[in-house]
């Protein structure tokens, strides 16, 4: 994974706990293997704990989510007068504000200040409620709606693992292709090459951005286009691709070798598709077949889909789904 190093160092928001930071309110860590020995191949991670941050200690009474799921108070679990909503709220704003280059973002899971979902909400009596998003992170998330973000228990799952990957290196691309010196020209070269990547996940949302760019986008401000056109495709990433969509993309960029190859190649390729949406191989198996036949006989074009490569391969993301 050297090449990784050598050629990336994607800008990521992470929990401080996940890196082995000893900042959780028992004086505990909370080390996430993966996150530190694989993604850091490809990941720069900046640490926050936002707890910290608005100034409690280390160790420190433990705080809860009390009320409703859409609006808790953070409280102290001992001492209720301990309020820190509106601290955890700032210190997300200025987050937003100051850490303007990551592309991604790693939290930890169940916090009642970074937790992304199913982080459990208490009746002020103390019994159990309903379950919301931590503080912290639910401000943040929608200070940044198009930015990637995931809880890392949530990265055990290799079909999430892989989403969340992809959103990250498409949010990087973004950045990098078309945010460096923004042009409308850009975003549509960007679409170009994201179409299929797209289309495995959303086959609407493939459709629809590419009718707003081809009917619209030239008509509004370019301001307006750019935040639409990555808040919507950020979105439509999010939808998990599966088998079918996978197996649709598939079929559609083979149809870019029909005129190029002979029957019996085609029946190969056909076939290890069918293997994969019968589940009896994973999706690198006929995606590494067509890509041979693609170098050899694809257009530009068809050559340039991020689809093909979303990330390195060397992350082995592919084989597990």
């Amino acid at each position: 994974m050297e090449n990784m190093v050598a050629k990336l160092s994607i800008p990521v928001g992470i929990s401080a706990c996940l890196l082995g930071q000893k900042v959780r309110y028992d004086g505990g860590h909370k080390r996430s293997k993966y996150c530190l020995d694989v993604l850091s191949e490809c990941f720069q991670y900046t640490p926050l704990c936002p707890e910290v941050s608005i100034g409690l200690s280390i160790p420190r009474e433990p705080i809860r989510l009390v009320g409703s799921a859409q609006d808790p108070r953070v409280l102290g679990v001992k001492d209720p007068s301990l309020d820190v909503t509106d601290k955890l709220k700032e210190y997300a704003d200025d987050v937003s504000r100051t850490q303007t280059d990551l592309c991604g973002y790693i939290l930890m899971r169940g916090s009642p200040s970074c937790g992304m979902e199913r982080v459990k909400i208490y009746h002020e009596n103390g019994m159990p409620n309903v379950s919301g998003s931590g503080v912290y992170a639910a401000q943040y998330m929608k200070n940044n709606p198009a930015l990637p973000v995931e809880e890392e228990a949530r990265l055990n799952d290799a079909v999430l693992r892989e989403n969340f990957i992809t959103r990250v290196f498409a949010y990087y691309n973004w950045r990098e292709e078309v945010m460096a010196a923004p042009t409308l020209h850009k975003v549509i070269q960007f679409h170009s090459r994201h179409k299929y990547q797209l289309m495995a996940h959303s086959y609407e949302g493939y459709k629809q951005l590419g009718k707003y760019l081809a009917d619209e986008a030239a008509k509004q401000p370019l301001e307006e286009v750019l935040e639409k056109y990555i808040v919507d495709l950020m979105t439509h990433l999010k939808n998990r691709a599966n088998r079918k969509s996978h197996t649709n993309v598939l079929m559609h960029i083979m149809g870019y070798l029909k005129q190029d190859i002979d029957t019996e190649t085609k029946q190969d390729l056909v076939a290890a598709i069918e293997d994969y949406r019968t589940e009896r191989v994973n999706l690198i198996t006929p995606l590494t077949l067509l890509k041979h036949y693609l170098k050899r006989h694809g257009s530009e074009y068809i050559q340039s889909q991020v689809y093909l490569d979303p990330y390195p391969h060397e992350l082995g993301l592919r084989n597990y789904i």
